[in-house]
């Protein structure tokens, strides 16, 4: 991996916290992500089951992670062993003290032998808990390891088959200060891209040469890449919210939507900045991208333990509706005799202001649930004007408090003035 250890105390505390969680004699199975396929002989990169990695730290294929604490070995780990063959064809896997060192977990076998354990320790239990992907936004047909393990079970055991995920959105969706701090460097990574690539942005330059100026800075400071597909927008597609082909060249006077983030270490950062292609905001860009910028910063404001998030965006909507009359965009009295249920709002600005973030990008968590301390979130609002191939979205990632919002982008240019300033240095 390119990022430095973590240190394995962030993984004890986890699997402490998990552990207290368990009903009594029941053990929970983790299995790791599979490597997917491409063509031919070839694969995708690996990218480790989330849930595994936050328990363990371990980030290897074809791993196994039990958490039994009624047993004598409370935590177990499964590993790939090296052969010769893998050593000198993909290189040597993790050693049993590196796991030890990596995971805090003192009881690692092979996965050889892991059919004779788990069945002894199946046999001691009365429930057994197993991972299913039950994210909001999941639409994925795809059988995971976990799927197949479920499978497996279920017509092998008479055991009682518990859900997990629940106890796991719980658990990650507040970060403690270790996953805070390299959810930090992440973001530090990409204010790093974000300097490198507006100075670059001028008229002629083609979208994916700003996407691969960006990839460059990540990698070179020990991110994975991006954290999800970049969106690199002139133009009209400034107004496409998931617009990936990036292939566009960027003309003067476009304004240019970039929605992109570094990894690191498995944790994500999620940015969003709107600028003038040519270096300078016309007097309509600059008011549409001043009206997003002040709902961004009275929606930050209200990211604070207890706010609830229907009563958050009916505030956020009740916002984006003035500056949209002030832009002359809506017009009060068409407000006024609006169905509450479809605000007319919604045309301009039709998704949510904030998600929540961690190891995933849409991380795991609860709408219904109030806001939290240790919780992150984006903000990240827009109003988008079609007719005019106008789109303005700004995004920065911000950590709950007890002192009121932390935004962890807040060292990252955004007032129109310090973006221009800074493509034009």
């Amino acid at each position: 991996m390119k990022y430095l250890q973590i240190d394995s105390q962030l993984f004890i505390n986890n699997r402490k916290k998990f552990s207290s969680k368990l009903k009594e004699n029941t053990l929970a199975i983790f299995n790791s992500n599979d490597i997917m396929p491409t063509n031919a002989d070839g694969t995708m990169p690996f990218r480790q089951n989330n849930d595994l990695f936050w328990l363990s730290g371990v980030d290897q294929e074809e791993s196994v992670l039990v958490v039994f604490p009624n047993n004598k070995e409370k935590e177990i780990i499964f590993l790939k062993e090296t052969s010769e063959l893998i050593a000198i064809w993909e290189g040597s896997k993790l050693t049993k003290e590196e796991a030890l060192n990596t995971s805090g977990i003192s009881t690692v076998y092979w996965l050889s032998e892991m059919e004779s354990i788990i069945e002894k320790l199946i046999n001691k239990c009365d429930g057994i808990y197993v991972n299913k992907n039950i994210h909001s936004r999941s639409a994925s047909e795809v059988e995971t390891r976990d799927d197949r393990f479920r499978k497996m079970i279920s017509e092998k055991y008479n055991k009682e088959i518990l859900e997990v995920a629940p106890i796991m959105h719980e658990l990650r969706s507040i970060k403690s200060e270790t996953e805070i701090a390299l959810i930090q460097n992440a973001c530090n990574i990409t204010e790093k891209g974000v300097r490198r690539i507006l100075p670059f942005i001028k008229p002629g330059v083609m979208e994916y040469e700003i996407e691969a100026e960006l990839m460059h800075e990540f990698l070179r400071n020990r991110s994975a890449g991006f954290a999800y597909q970049p969106i690199i927008g002139s133009g009209r597609s400034s107004c496409v919210l998931h617009y990936i082909e990036n292939n566009k060249e960027c003309k003067d006077g476009d304004i240019l939507l970039m929605d992109f983030g570094a990894e690191y270490a498995n944790y994500a950062s999620d940015l969003t900045r709107t600028i003038p292609v040519n270096g300078k905001f016309s007097d309509r860009q600059k008011s549409v991208y001043n009206s997003v910028l002040h709902v961004m910063k009275e929606a930050t404001k209200m990211l604070t333990p207890g706010t609830i998030f229907k009563q958050y965006n009916k505030e956020i909507g009740n916002i984006m509706e003035s500056e949209l009359i002030k832009l002359g965009i809506l017009d009060k009295h068409d407000v006024l005799k609006q169905d509450p249920e479809k605000p007319l709002f919604k045309k301009y600005f039709m998704h949510g202001t904030s998600h929540y973030l961690g190891l995933d990008v849409h991380d795991v968590g609860n709408f219904d649930w109030p806001m939290k301390e240790g919780m992150v979130f984006t903000c990240e609002p827009g109003i988008y004007i079609l007719e005019e191939e106008l789109g303005i979205r700004l995004e920065n990632d911000v950590l709950v408090t007890s002192n009121g919002p932390d935004d962890l982008m807040k060292n990252i240019p955004i007032e129109a003035e310090e973006i221009e300033d800074l493509m034009n240095s």
